[in-house]
């Protein structure tokens, strides 16, 4: 006999796959929007030309897509995240959050997206605590734009990321990283306060390779993972990365300070405190956002929420 495995397990275990985020579309008999956020998307054909999608059975409005005969998916684009926010955990009138219009055989669809794709319904297969809800592809749209990435319970942005931390001539580069080990933060100490541990980047390298290479000097054990902050400080570049540590041991520069004991400290710069006041707020609930502009001014691309419904 099989163990039975462990459903918060599995679900973080298929998270380690990278997918795209979509939000699934469609109307009710009297005509009234409705809307989900799913990472279940898969092209299935081309001749003909199918998808699927699969929604969970326990949506307030799984019935609606059970049974309809057209309905849409929008892939979202990078900076799309509030939207997916929205689909996944708004309990209000979510189409009044976003932009929408309508699109073929009456179906919502959203502003800005990378793609939409208009279908009819192709078949509905019950699949466990989902359900396969196959499309054929009537309609489409794309229109250039970088699709949103989610993976490990968090959106990412490749592009956003590729072209803001990417080494520019004329203006040094910097890379660095809040490395965490259980509730503790890696800090550095300077004159001028505490700082985060960072390398400049001379060459145009990929960034994230560079900071993986470095990483592995101060601690063998830490795993690097998304970009947490990318901005421009007087005349200069900085990207930061989240990163986990596992071991034990001292690492070979800067000390670990619980992140609790972060407030009131004296940081190198106000871009270092202001950076470093958000993620201890950010830490509570592990729900890190993307911050991306100068040490003024910028927008902090939020983190996934999990779904409510």
């Amino acid at each position: 006999m099989n163990a039975r495995i462990d459903p918060k397990a599995l679900r973080n275990a298929f998270g380690a796959f990278p997918t795209g985020v979509t939000v699934v579309t469609t109307q009710t008999a009297e005509g009234a929007p409705v809307g989900f956020t799913a990472n279940s998307f898969t092209s299935v054909s081309l001749d003909p030309p199918l998808l699927l999608v699969c929604p969970a059975k326990r949506l307030t409005c799984y019935p609606v897509f059970e049974g309809c005969r057209h309905f849409a998916v929008n892939v979202l684009a990078e900076g799309q995240e509030a939207v997916s926010n929205t689909f996944a955990s708004f309990q209000g009138d979510r189409f009044a959050q976003v932009g929408w219009h309508t699109g073929p055989n009456d179906i919502p669809v959203l502003d800005g997206t990378a793609a939409y794709f208009v279908c009819n319904t192709h078949d509905v297969r019950d699949a466990g605590d989902h359900a396969i809800l196959m499309g054929r592809v009537v309609n489409f749209t794309q229109s250039g734009l970088r699709g949103l990435g989610y993976a490990g319970g968090q959106y990412f942005s490749l592009g956003l990321e590729r072209e803001a931390a990417a080494p520019t001539a004329g203006r040094r580069t910097f890379a660095g990283a809040l490395i965490v080990r259980d509730d503790d933060i890696l800090l550095t100490e300077t004159g001028g306060g505490f700082d985060l541990p960072r390398i400049p980047l001379t060459e145009p390298v990929p960034v994230r390779a560079a900071v993986k290479d470095w990483l592995s000097f101060i601690d063998p054990t830490v795993q690097l993972g998304k970009a947490y902050s990318i901005y421009d400080e007087g005349g200069d570049h900085f990207t930061y990365f989240l990163a986990h540590a596992e071991g034990t041991k001292d690492p070979t520069t800067g000390r670990y300070t619980p992140v609790a004991s972060l407030e009131g400290r004296d940081f190198a710069s106000p871009a270092v405190a202001s950076m470093l006041t958000r993620f201890a707020t950010e830490f509570r609930t592990r729900m890190f956002g993307l911050y991306v502009g100068d040490e003024t001014a910028g927008d902090v691309h939020p983190a996934a929420k999990e779904e409510t419904e």
